[in-house]
């Protein structure tokens, strides 16, 4: 509010002030939320529309017929020194609400700084399970860093990794985006990743000192 100030025609002091004022704006524009403020202070709560639960598959666009959609394989290729990276959330999360430091999905205890690899790929680094390293991006020529992960084997397909978010959204260009939606391409980040320096931590200020330049 104090950035906008009077340049946003949004009454963010309405909805900082009243939970009852945003779930009035809900209400007004998705599906299935009518008498939202009612509803959700009905003892166990209230189903949304479902129409696979409830069985119901006409659509407007193609009645009862099934639609089918032709994607283009998408260009995958990696460099030598390269990784894919797609982003999660843990057990104990709510989008970038961060609730607990634990992942019992995946047998996490105390910790969310960590990067699933395979194992294959850890020991052609040179690595193993335990070792902290430095994530990096260069999408646009830009370099974008995210230190001090630790690697922890898992079941999941070579040169494929996985990190949690948001600790890992700095490596996401803002260019990286899916078509369409325009939403950012978190599962479609392309990496390399190199043993921890503690000296990391000074390149890191260099090159936002350079972003800050340009």
């Amino acid at each position: 509010m104090a950035t906008l100030g009077e340049r946003s025609v949004v009454d963010w002091q309405l909805y900082h002030d009243s939970y009852d004022a945003v779930r009035d704006a809900i209400e007004c524009c998705i599906p299935g939320f009518e008498n939202y403020n009612e509803k959700v202070r009905q003892k166990g709560g209230f189903y949304l529309p479902n129409s696979a639960r409830d069985g119901k598959f006409i659509t407007k666009e193609f009645g009862d017929r099934a639609p089918f959609t032709l994607t283009e394989i998408p260009n995958n290729d990696l460099g030598e020194d390269e990784f894919m990276m797609a982003t999660t959330r843990t057990h104990d999360q709510f989008n970038t609400t961060i609730y607990g430091l634990d992942d019992r999905y995946r047998g996490i205890k105390n910790e969310r700084r960590v990067i699933f690899m395979n194992k294959r790929d850890i020991e052609k680094l040179g690595m193993k399970a335990g070792d902290k390293v430095d994530l990096f991006n260069f999408d646009d020529n830009v370099e974008r860093i995210a230190p001090l992960f630790i690697i922890v084997p898992y079941e999941i397909p070579e040169r494929n990794t996985v990190t949690y978010f948001p600790e890992t959204n700095v490596l996401v260009s803002v260019n990286n985006v899916v078509a369409e939606s325009n939403m950012p391409a978190s599962k479609y980040v392309k990496i390399k990743i190199k043993k921890h320096r503690s000296t990391i931590y000074d390149r890191i200020k260099q090159v936002e000192e350079n972003y800050r330049l340009i």
